[in-house]
């Protein structure tokens, strides 16, 4: 990408930042949850009207589809906004905090929606010249809902008529990165997050005489304690796993003995490899725990996202674009994968592409202590409107530009 090019997308990008902002301000007051977002649809519609897109809404999700067509044939290229909410009571005390009782956009994806409404409206701008397509992905249910992956089979990678050759999307923090610096790396960038549920079964009686009964509570305990000896001693420590138990739930009173003692983990891992072999290790070590005991346990392990892995050719793009629009200093390489999980993952599987973070930290707000994503305090600064909007379209420009 020029220079010309480069200082034009950020300078039309700062000019529209007051319209994007409402429309950021506008979603965060009426945030959704899930798959289905008809409130947030329309207001990405209403957005969208009067630029000369191809929109369709989605079947079975309130996902909306655009295609931007551009002077000349060439390939396409997809850029992603998630839309949905958490169910998270706001306290943040902004003016245009959420209006609906218990929901918030305390991840950012009112930031990502209207973000990728002001790279539709720079590359609008630019219709003339593009040399093939972009399609814009508005995506529902990224927040556990597998939104991407119904997209995906609803046929956005398709959309332009001929499947994208490339995808980017990006993720914005309310900390940890100061507002405008963009991070990334190739390879890993996000784990993959599955979910296990153990019930272990025994026969309940008594406390006062455990030995008549199968007391399935120091067996729970045994294999809380088993998983996570378990990740240091079967997998490689550079190619890690976490397994943290966060619910444990075993009768009712102090004197009883239960029948079954229940917990639940999450489970995060960092590559294909891993990823394949956790199920089989962690219900081999439940079961066999159990059994030793005289128990039984039953695993029920729940797939969830897939590792997000970068291509290194599509987040090098990443770095020399973000470098050419934004200035060198708004470039910070990721050292480390993040731990967390995101649904942009099955995209990347089918396609070459780049996921990367952008710090929106709130003017005045130290980067290291600022709530942090999820929180109900959670706060992102509109101005990193300007830099989402002008590095989602600069990279797509520079790789239709090659062709």
């Amino acid at each position: 990408m020029d220079e010309a090019t480069a200082r034009a997308l950020r300078a039309q990008a700062q000019e529209q930042l007051a319209e994007v902002a409402r429309l950021r301000h506008a979603l965060h007051r009426t945030p959704e949850t899930g798959l289905d977002l008809p409130a947030t649809q329309r207001l990405v519609l209403d957005a969208l009207d009067g630029l000369g897109l191809e929109v369709h809404a989605g079947r079975g999700l309130s996902s909306v589809t655009a295609v931007l067509r551009g002077a000349r044939p060439g390939p396409a290229v997809l850029l992603r906004g998630d839309m949905d909410a958490l169910p998270v009571a706001e306290e943040t005390g902004e003016e245009f905090a959420s209006q609906v009782p218990g929901v918030m956009h305390a991840c950012g994806h009112d930031m990502h929606v209207a973000g990728l409404v002001g790279a539709a409206r720079l590359l609008a701008a630019r219709r003339d010249e593009i040399a093939g397509s972009v399609v814009l992905m508005f995506q529902p249910g990224e927040e556990g809902w597998h939104g991407a992956r119904l997209m995906i089979e609803e046929g956005v990678l398709e959309a332009a008529g001929t499947r994208v050759v490339a995808a980017y999307g990006l993720h914005v923090v309310s900390s940890l990165l100061p507002s405008g610096v963009v991070s990334g790396r190739a390879g890993t960038m996000m784990a993959a997050s599955d979910n296990v549920r153990i019930t272990v079964h025994g026969r309940g009686g008594h406390a006062s005489k455990p030995h008549l009964a199968q007391d399935p509570v120091p067996v729970a305990a045994e294999i809380t304690l088993a998983l996570n000896a378990m990740v240091t001693r079967q997998f490689d420590v550079f190619d890690p796993v976490v397994v943290t138990v966060g619910h444990i739930l075993a009768g009712n009173r102090s004197n009883v003995i239960p029948d079954d003692a229940y917990l639940e983990a999450t489970v995060r891992t960092f590559s294909a490899a891993t990823h394949a072999a956790a199920p089989e290790r962690i219900a081999r070590l439940a079961e066999h725990v159990a059994a030793a005991h005289g128990l039984s346990a039953t695993v029920d392990y729940e797939r969830g996202y897939p590792v997000t892995s970068n291509d290194p050719l599509e987040v090098a793009r990443v770095e020399r674009v973000a470098r050419t629009v934004l200035g060198d200093a708004a470039w910070q390489p990721a050292a480390e994968p993040v731990p967390g999980a995101e649904d942009f993952s099955y995209v990347l599987q089918e396609v070459p592409g780049a996921f990367v973070f952008l710090g929106a930290t709130p003017p005045g707000d130290d980067p290291q202590t600022a709530p942090y994503n999820h929180s109900p305090r959670a706060r992102y600064a509109d101005a990193a409107l300007v830099e989402g909007s002008a590095l989602l379209a600069a990279l797509a420009l520079d790789r239709l530009a090659q062709g």
